[in-house]
Formats: structure tokens, sequence, C-alpha cells
């Protein structure tokens, strides 16, 4: 009886996805379920003088777009065909109740390995606009991401002007080498990786890379359209500062959720973040450059040369295609300035359409130093740290995180001991001075979670510190998008700088860059049980140890509790 059972529900789901839509009776509209098929392979791509091998999404670089409605089911099967382990992250999405769908390696799942599938299988919930997906294992989303287009749920209007057109514009970096390679180098060093040999846009680098004259990603305007970039820093390790020469851009949507439009000369992309940004094609002919370079707060190293793309106006004629594209003027490379006064200018939509629901009321008052750090060399050992016997690390609470051996997530739902602890705390363990006089205490290393109830209201203050360098970091929340209700120069000060927090209209993001020396605080409601991850999204930050975890409780019934792990899921 059971399998007769098993078949007619196998028989009713296939023939509904066959269809391309799963019917919810209480829904006023139908949904899709769009299936998609990743193969990770490798694809030989030439770039900058130098060919390589890469790790690729059926051979395409940046890998395919994912595109969906609101309310959509989302199913992408993938099956590993490299020597390395893979995972994917469907970053920004919400996984409501689909925690095991996140993709972050040995926090929600083990890696896929050589020869394996594994299918994500999510809903995209409350959110419209641009997110991407990227590999979540060492350094591989280098080379594997792509765009994740959402459209607001069928009858609804857009709460601005509908362009005539879109275009992806994804800003990545490249690297001659191996980039798995270069993580470990720098790992078994204790020293800084190796910088990028190049920025890209939409994988070319433009002309002004040596050999990369015909790498040039060109697209077409029609004077007096309007057109909306999908925009997404795919970067590893850099902010960006963005542009179009002659042409404003005026942001309409951030991290997959609708803002008050925004107009700028230049926009400010951390890595993680996306946009989109709607561009009226004002010229009447000619070529311009769109281009994109470091916005760098700390003095680090970096590449100094932009990428760029070029825009063709399509009445231009034969003699003014052959003229070089005009270039825009963007800020200079340090201009923290315009980065943070950027980032503050963003403001949620608010509407009656659209509203937002900021927590008056908190229940975990959380903060989270963010620090590099300094650790010992194991005895013997020279390393690439100051002085040749010390490694470079990164930390959150002084707590500088390890990677476990299975999934966190796993080690949760079916009580294994011994993999993580709960004891993640609140507030920093030896509070000092954070953005005074350097000190460099030694950080404890370990597998910890901070565990919130089901249903908390949670304000989190993430604090930069002076330990060792003071930097501004991108900071990526798995599973929820968060309102980003204020944000200061110095240390945060709890008796008199929440009287200045933004409650009506702040951002609702789900990666936020806070000051250089400074901090920021965000607010969300914990109603989406699982195990979250939460980290700096440079990538030399992660690998240094700068992330941890949330562990969400269940609710009460079964829509507050997570649900049994899918068959396939990958095993270590």
């Amino acid at each position: 009886m059971m399998d007769q059972l098993q078949t007619a529900t196998v028989f009713w789901v296939v023939f509904m996805l066959s269809c391309g839509m799963i019917f919810n009776q209480n829904a006023v509209t139908a949904h899709k379920v769009r299936h998609y098929d990743f193969k990770i392979e490798y694809a030989n791509v030439s770039r900058i003088c130098h060919s390589k091998a890469l790790v690729s999404v059926n051979g395409e670089f940046p890998g395919p777009t994912v595109y969906a409605e609101e309310g959509d089911r989302v199913i992408v099967k993938v099956t590993n065909h490299v020597q390395a382990n893979v995972t994917i992250h469907w970053h920004g999405i919400r996984q409501l109740l689909t925690g095991w769908s996140d993709g972050p390696a040995y926090i929600t799942q083990c890696p896929i390995q050589t020869g394996q599938s594994f299918t994500y299988d999510f809903r995209v919930v409350s959110h419209r606009g641009t997110l991407f997906w990227h590999a979540h294992i060492s350094w591989l989303r280098a080379t594997l991401y792509g765009a994740i287009i959402i459209h607001p749920r069928r009858g609804l209007p857009l709460p601005f002007p509908k362009p005539d057109g879109e275009f992806p514009v994804l800003l990545g970096e490249w690297w001659n080498g191996d980039v798995e390679q270069i993580e470990m180098d720098a790992l078994r060093t204790g020293g800084i990786p190796i910088i990028s040999n190049a920025f890209t846009i939409n994988g070319q680098p433009g002309p002004f890379y040596n050999c990369s004259t015909a790498d040039v990603y060109k697209l077409k305007f029609k004077a007096g359209k309007t057109y909306i970039l999908r925009m997404v820093n795919a970067a590893l390790n850099q902010d960006l500062f963005f542009g179009i020469a002659n042409h404003s851009l005026t942001i309409v949507e951030v991290d997959g959720e609708y803002t008050k439009p925004l107009t700028v000369p230049t926009l400010v992309l951390s890595p993680g973040q996306t946009a989109d940004v709607l561009v009226t094609a004002t010229q009447d002919h000619g070529r311009y450059f769109m281009a994109a370079k470091p916005y760098v707060s700390a003095p680090v190293p970096f590449v100094p040369i932009p990428t760029t793309a070029i825009i063709e106006y399509e009445t231009s004629t034969e003699a003014e295609l052959s003229q070089p594209p005009v270039f825009p003027a963007l800020p200079a490379n340090n201009d923290t300035v315009y980065g943070e006064n950027f980032f503050q200018s963003i403001r949620s939509l608010n509407s009656k359409q659209y509203p937002v629901h900021v927590p008056q009321t908190i229940d975990r008052d959380l903060l989270f130093t963010v620090s590099f750090n300094l650790k010992a060399c194991p005895p013997g050992q020279l390393c690439s740290g100051p002085g040749n016997v010390t490694k470079f690390a990164s930390s959150m609470n002084n707590i500088s995180f390890i990677f476990p051996s299975i999934s966190i997530l796993q080690a949760y739902f079916f009580n294994i001991n011994g993999v993580f602890s709960r004891d993640f705390p609140d507030m920093p363990p030896h509070p000092f001075n954070y953005t005074g006089p350097m000190i460099n205490p030694q950080p404890e290393v370990g597998t910890k979670v901070n565990v919130i109830p089901f249903g908390s209201n949670v304000q989190l203050v993430l604090q930069d510190t002076s330990i060792l360098n003071l930097d501004s970091h991108p900071i990526h929340l798995h599973g929820y998008s968060f309102f980003v209700v204020g944000q200061g120069v110095g240390n945060f000060n709890p008796s008199t700088d929440p009287a200045n927090f933004n409650l009506i209209d702040p951002p609702f993001r789900n990666t936020v860059a806070f000051p250089r020396a400074g901090w920021v605080a965000i607010r969300w409601t914990a109603d989406n049980p699982g195990v979250w991850f939460m980290h700096c999204h440079l990538e030399t930050h992660t690998s240094w140890g700068m992330e941890m975890a949330f562990l969400v409780t269940n609710g009460k019934g079964k829509k507050q509790t997570l649900p049994h792990p899918p068959k396939d899921l990958p095993k270590c």
C-alpha cells in the first residue's frame, strides 16, 4: 500500500512539474517550478595573456542566470564533474524552512564530491530584483557565480517606470593561477594571499589590461530608452566603484528589496551586494565606457587598473564607433567620504504595496567585534606574518572560526556531539577601546554558535576594531535579510547612539559594509529555524576566521520546525 501511495505521489508531482506549475489552493495566482541543471565542469578560458581550465557551471563564465518570479519554486540539480569539492549558495535567498539548500560547506551541508549530485530545492519568498548564486567552498566563487533575476508576482506593477530592456552586469576578479592553491598557500604560510590579476565585467577585463583588447563586453543603447542594469559584485576581495560616462545611475533596489529611487554619479558595491540601477540613454550617439575600480578603506594592496565595458548607441556612425569611448569620472580609490555617504543614503521604499516592519523592541541585544589578529606559528615553523613567527588571522568577538569535519546543521539535527559548541558570546569577552591604540590579543579558535530562540527580535552591533588594522568589512548573514538601522564612526555608545536609529525606512539588506573605525547596527526577527552562517564576504578574511553561525531553534508546529534533510544530502 505504501509503495502504491509513493508511486501515485511521484506521478502527481512529475505531472505538475511537467506542466511547469504547482497550485496552492490558498494562493491567488499559480507559481511556476523552475528547473535547472548545473554541471560543474572545466572550461578553457583565456584572459590577459593567460589561458587556464577553470571550474565552471555548464562551461559558462560567468555561469547561467537563474530566472524566477516571487513565489516560484526553484529546483537546481548540481552534478560535480571536477576534482574539487563543490557547494552552491543562493546568496540572499531567505531559505524559509529550506536551510538544507543554503549551501555553505560544513555549515548546512557536506560538499558535493567528484561524481556526486545534490538537488537544491527552495522557494523564492519575498524577494524582487537581483540576487546571485556562487560556490561556497574555498575560493571557487572566483569562477563559479551567476545572477538570480526575480520578477514581482504576476500582475503586480513595478514601483518605478517599466524599463525598455535589462542587462545583467556582474563584477568579478580574475587570477591567472589556481585560486584554491592560492588560498592553501596563504593558509600554510600564514601570509597575505596574492592579489588578483584583473577585475572583470561579465567575465571580460576590458582593454586596459595586457592582451585583453578583444576581451570587452559590449551592449547597445537606443537614444531615449531606459534600461535596468542588474548589478552584482561577485569579486572575492574588493569593494568597487562603478560608473558610466555621461550617464546617471538611479538605484531602485538593493539586495533583492525595493528602495526609494536614488540618483548618483557612482555606485558603490561591496562583495556580495547587488543592486538594480536604471540608466536612461540620454545621449544621441557615440561610445561610452562603463567602468569599475577598487574602493579601498585601508592601506592594502590592490589592482589599480579599472575593468571596463562599452556602451554603443545604435544610431552611431562608423566614424563615431571608431573613436575611443568616453571614460567616466570615478571617485579616488580611497574616497571613504563618498563611500560612507552612499551607503547611508539608501532607504527602503516602505510603500503601501511594499511596507517595512522594523522590529521596534529587542529580545536579544548583541555586540560583535570584527578584527584582524595574529596567531603564533607552530614551534619550529617559519611563517609569513610579522617577525616570521606569526600567522595572519581574523575573528568575531576574538574567536577565530574553525570549520568542522561535518556540517553544523547535520550535527544539530541528529544530535551529534563534539562538532560545535553553543557558547559564542553575546558581547566581546575582553572589552577595550575598540578603535583606540592598537592591541593584539591572541584569538581563541573554535567552532561556536550563538543560540537564538525562535521568534526573537535581534539587534546586532558590528564593531570594527584597531587590532592589527582598521578596515571596512562587508558582513553577510545567511537565511535572513536585516534592517540597517544605524551606523557611525568610533565606538558604539549604547546610551546615546540608538536615539539616532532609523526605524522608519532603513535599508533591508543581506550584506552590509560598515565604516572603517566604526560600527553598524542591524535588526531582524529570527523566524526561520536552522543554522545560519554570518561572515565577512572578503574571502581572505573568511579564510582567516572572520565568521560565526547562529542557531535559531524550532518554534511551535510544522511551519516553525526545520524539516528532515533531503535523501541526497551529501555525506562527508
